[in-house]
């Protein structure tokens, strides 16, 4: 049973303030949740809606897996492709950064051994974001404030590329259509395509302002790319111009987050100043299919195939069905 704190919102209740949350981008494990707290490390949450069965009651249905306790606070996860609870053993896989100047892989979260915690170790400042490469997830990539990139050999824990950024990287991002192409977002404004091949910069696009402080790569279409800087979301078409093709105002006092739904290729989510607005804007038209605020918020996740939109709060993940579309 779920909590629930309007007629749009449900929570998931959890305990101290929950930095982080993601859901898995996989179809094989998309039912999962991980949320990172400032009290209880990482827990793992497997979910079930009323949109995808009717069985379920009061919305939402979620079971806690198992908790992961961290001696520090988590600032990003993600999950790896490997991830699964259909196979045996059922693993669960995915990532967390615990602290400065410090890269923590949890390689291996069984739900039915002991943790195996790689350490690696390379960055000299915050780590902003990471992802898995989402085809094989034997390598994953890190960004963060010491102006670098780095592609990481999972299974080697070693460090293969590292990329040199002129601002520091506020984001990272594969793309399934393409897997030898990383996007990088740095906080100065610009977006970067860097190629695995030959270890180079291919492109960049241009906000014209800053600071550039979240972006993400279009699930439905490799040529499309968004973020927030200052006040407004920016999108990019990359195949027609180094400039965005459309910019609104989002947050009049600065935008923080931007995340792309991952089941709807017009939806897009954002969070802000003043206080911790969270809108659901359609890119489209000018519609905003939610306007809230929160006391505290961490984080957005779209789940896979429904349109909600989960966000961490204060002991609290809290819950959106973006129903009108």
């Amino acid at each position: 049973m779920i909590s629930r704190s309007s007629d749009s919102t449900c929570i998931i209740p959890c305990d101290g303030t929950v930095q982080c949350v993601e859901f898995s981008p996989f179809e094989w494990s998309s039912q999962l949740l991980a949320v990172g707290t400032t009290s209880s490390g990482i827990s793992v949450f497997s979910c079930r809606f009323q949109e995808e069965d009717s069985e379920v009651k009061n919305n939402i249905e979620y079971t806690r897996l198992r908790d992961f306790p961290l001696k520090c606070n988590p600032l990003c996860i993600a999950w790896s492709p490997q991830t699964s609870l259909h196979v045996l053993p059922k693993t669960m896989r995915n990532l967390s950064i615990y602290l400065t100047y410090r890269l923590d892989l949890d390689l291996r979260l069984d739900l039915d051994h002991e943790n195996q915690i790689w350490i690696l170790w390379g960055h000299k400042g915050f780590v902003n974001a990471l992802t898995f490469d989402p085809t094989e997830g034997t390598h994953l990539a890190s960004t963060g404030d010491d102006l670098t990139c780095r592609v990481w050999n999972v299974a080697e824990a070693q460090q293969e590329i590292l990329y040199q950024l002129t601002s520091p990287g506020m984001a990272v991002a594969w793309h399934g259509d393409e897997p030898y192409k990383l996007m990088v977002a740095q906080k100065d404004g610009l977006i970067r395509f860097f190629s695995l091949h030959n270890q180079q910069p291919i492109q960049s696009l241009s906000c014209n302002q800053s600071p550039l402080l979240s972006a993400d790569w279009s699930r439905h279409s490799n040529l499309l790319v968004g973020a927030v800087c200052g006040s407004d979301w920016l999108v990019f078409d990359v195949s027609s111009s180094s400039l965005p093709i459309e910019r609104r105002q989002a947050h009049a006092e600065g935008a923080r987050l931007f995340r792309w739904s991952r089941c709807h290729e017009s939806l897009v989510a954002t969070c802000g100043r003043p206080g911790r607005q969270l809108k659901v804007f359609n890119t489209r038209h000018q519609q905003e299919h939610v306007n809230a605020s929160l006391k505290v918020a961490y984080s957005l996740t779209w789940h896979l195939n429904l349109p909600i939109l989960a966000v961490g709060g204060d002991k609290a993940v809290h819950l959106w069905s973006v129903k009108s579309l």
